[in-house]
């Protein structure tokens, strides 16, 4: 992808000829936490295609394909370790134990994540069975997160966070802006930059807009259609769009505002008094949580996906909406800003009502030319997110990894 550049010698890595053993580990497998798992289990499903070696080991394996929990002779197309913990953030003695078997055999130890303490306990196995590591920080290095809980991340980080970082022999980010902000937190790690594997199949047959055109009572050529997909949270910046709905009812700009997705409960009850005190509420439907088909659908039913949010370090949404052919508005606190820029069907703007407001309002009033820049979007998305181009990539940082561990 544009911008997106390695720091070091990935570039000059040979790709991988023979099968690698990687073993995955990450606290969670439920993609009702956000993107990180989906990313997880879509590499390791990639991974295992190109002749790889590839596992799966987490605490909770609720998304995990019910397929990988088989055994290999059983059909199994992965395999899947469930592991012990102690009260969901420790791995018990009998979780290690389980454990221990994979990471001995592997190749690479790959971690998804920093501030959970099953991490360190896992890089440190690794350690000691003499196993490269890499670790792929999912955003949480950013200054928006590390801005949230201050001192707590400061402590963790040196009690042993940012030794498991400087000891990885690749930390891996998804974007140049995450590693310009997260390196000088592990100034004697490196850091290379691979954008996250997505599966664009889905993307290449789309449904059609009939079906969320019925279900949500839709009519977007007389009525634009503004669509906020994620989960609800505080770090989202819902409130942003809502305000900027009722500025342009004020300025005589019509607009339907679909908000779909679920979460913080209390935020999204939060949400809709806020639509109903700037008298917003007529135009905004709150859906609640949109999967499948109907997903696909409300993408391409819509006219403008808009997300006003604190921090993304990739935003899997972003690029599904470019691969739908929508086109996106978002923040310039988005790590990969200057990837949906340079797709040609992106809007970066400071996160504030007012700019959503102009924005949209600017966008909105030449419809034909904000369609057109949504099939570029799309035709980008198709060929810089091609899972196997990134996928070559994810082998060169890997190759990279196996020699720095050679290396000692």
């Amino acid at each position: 992808m544009p911008h997106m550049r390695d720091e070091d010698e990935s570039t000059s890595a040979p790709r991988l000829t023979s099968g690698v053993r990687i073993v995955h580990y990450i606290d969670h497998v439920d993609f009702r936490r956000g993107g990180p798992a989906r990313a997880v289990v879509d590499q390791v499903r990639v991974m295992r295609q190109r002749g790889h070696d590839a596992t799966i080991a987490s605490m909770t394996l609720a998304d995990v394909p019910d397929e990988w929990k088989q055994a290999p002779e059983h059909g199994g197309a992965a395999r899947a370790i469930e592991v012990a913990n102690r009260g969901g953030r420790i791995i018990s003695a009998v979780g290690i134990r389980s454990l221990d078997h994979a990471v001995t055999t592997a190749d690479i130890v790959h971690l998804h994540g920093v501030w959970e303490p099953s991490n360190l306990q896992v890089a440190a196995l690794a350690r000691k069975r003499g196993v490269a590591t890499v670790v792929s920080l999912r955003g949480m290095l950013d200054d928006w997160c590390m801005a949230q809980g201050r001192l707590k991340k400061r402590i963790y980080l040196a009690l042993g966070g940012r030794k498991m970082l400087e000891r990885a022999a690749v930390v891996h980010c998804t974007a140049q802006a995450e590693l310009e902000q997260s390196s000088p937190w592990f100034p004697r790690g490196r850091g290379m930059v691979v954008p996250n594997l997505m599966d664009l199949a889905p993307f290449r047959s789309m449904p059609g807009p009939a079906e969320a055109v019925a279900r949500f009572k839709m009519d977007p050529a007389s009525l634009p259609v503004v669509l906020f997909l994620s989960r609800m949270s505080h770090k989202k910046g819902v409130e942003h769009l809502i305000e900027a709905v009722s500025m342009l009812a004020r300025r005589g700009v019509a607009v339907r505002l679909i908000i779909a997705g679920d979460g913080d409960e209390e935020y999204a009850r939060r949400m809709r008094r806020l639509a109903a005190s700037v008298g917003a509420s007529a135009r905004i439907d709150f859906v609640g949580h949109v999967g499948g088909s109907l997903k696909l659908s409300l993408l391409q039913a819509s006219t403008l996906f808009a997300l006003p949010t604190s921090q993304e370090n990739f935003g899997f949404v972003f690029f599904e909406a470019l691969a739908a052919g929508l086109p996106v508005l978002t923040t310039n606190l988005v790590d990969t800003k200057d990837e949906i820029a340079a797709s040609g069907a992106g809007e970066i703007v400071p996160q504030n009502a007012e700019a959503f407001a102009t924005a949209m309002e600017r966008l909105l009033a030449d419809r034909a030319a904000l369609a057109q820049r949504g099939k570029v979007g799309r035709q980008w998305a198709m060929r810089e997110l091609d899972t196997d181009a990134v996928a070559a990539r994810f082998e060169a940082l890997y190759q990279v990894a196996l020699c720095r561990a050679a290396k000692g």
